[in-house]
């Protein structure tokens, strides 16, 4: 099994293969518009538009499983995208990350690669090991998605590189881009 055997919903309803993005390097996200972690959207279309032209694309997945902070509509998180952060990059259909209902892509990605921890020195750190440790003592043992805005590095040959938390400063994924470009 590869990335490029998956089938995802654009913000249409449209399906598309991820195949169509073979020979690119692909950072997928699960993103969130009413999160603590939402400003990363600057970052991401920053990182979209300094290496697109190299190959980057950047797949976005809104996600509401996380505290309800991707309410709304595909058009309505679409919209509130491109108003407030100017988001060029691909967005796709509402989905769900983890669970039994999770979208077989990202049961894929948390296959390939597992929870990376949180930054130590990230201020918001304290507060997601709180929420998440009340729910399960041991989150950190497992591969599911711990909140929004969890990335995962994808070569240009489909291949799961690395997986990046929330709480990663972007200047490191940036970096690491780099390198794969």
């Amino acid at each position: 099994m590869n990335i490029y055997e998956f089938n995802v919903k654009n913000i249409k309803g449209e399906d598309i293969s991820l195949q169509d993005y073979q020979g690119k390097v692909l950072l997928i996200v699960n993103t969130a518009t009413a999160c603590g972690f939402t400003p990363q959207y600057n970052d991401l279309e920053n990182l979209y538009k300094k290496y697109q032209e190299k190959g980057l694309i950047i797949l976005g997945f809104p996600c509401n499983q996380f505290g309800q902070q991707a309410p709304g509509t595909d058009y309505e998180i679409s919209d509130f995208c491109s108003l407030n952060f100017g988001i060029s990059f691909p967005q796709f259909s509402k989905i769900d990350v983890n669970g039994e209902t999770a979208h077989p892509l990202f049961q894929y990605l948390q296959s390939e690669k597992s929870f990376a921890g949180f930054d130590a020195e990230h201020k918001l750190t304290p507060i997601l090991e709180d929420i998440l440790s009340k729910e399960d003592p041991n989150f950190t043992e497992k591969s599911s998605i711990k909140w929004n805005f969890t990335k995962f590095l994808v070569d240009r040959n489909g291949k799961v590189l690395q997986r990046f938390e929330p709480t990663t400063d972007i200047s490191k994924i940036d970096e690491i881009i780099k390198s794969v470009l």
